[in-house]
């Protein structure tokens, strides 16, 4: 073989999905899901829109994270993006799923707003256990010390 013909392939990182930051990030993907379906079979489409955002973004960083890509793409400081998405989308869902919960019509805005909710819930979760790991103008090994 010659020295041209190197394949470059996208590692998964299947510890992610098993670790408890990647369970909340695969419960956070679902539950946008689920909040998507239950606003489309109640023809909400404000509602529908705030979520396939907010479905597409989550996705969008476990992809990022599943892949590697954070480790590649060193442009950004990914935990940090990550944060602000979970502060920003929890606040933004609390009034979604408020505005819902009181003036909605079928069943499936009900439901959809409960799950907002709940889904409020783990992003506040997610947000914190990222900060927790942010480390700020310290080595990593200090961080780590800390930790234990």
């Amino acid at each position: 073989m010659s020295e041209g013909n190197e394949k470059t392939t996208l590692d998964l990182d299947t510890g992610f999905l098993r670790s408890r930051r990647g369970i909340v990030k695969v419960a956070e993907t679902v539950s946008l899901f689920v909040a998507f379906v239950c606003f489309a079979v109640a023809s909400a489409p404000k509602y529908i829109t705030a979520t396939v955002l907010e479905f597409l973004v989550t996705s969008l960083l476990l992809l990022l994270y599943l892949l590697r890509l954070n480790k590649k793409l060193t442009f950004f400081f990914w935990p940090l993006v990550d944060v602000f998405n979970s502060v920003f989308a929890a606040v933004y869902l609390t009034v979604l799923s408020l505005t819902v919960l009181t003036s909605y019509t079928f069943t499936g805005s009900l439901v959809g707003g409960v799950v907002c909710l709940l889904m409020v819930g783990l992003l506040f979760v997610d947000g914190y256990m990222l900060f927790n790991n942010i480390t700020f103008n310290m080595q990593r090994s200090q961080t780590q010390n800390q930790v234990n």
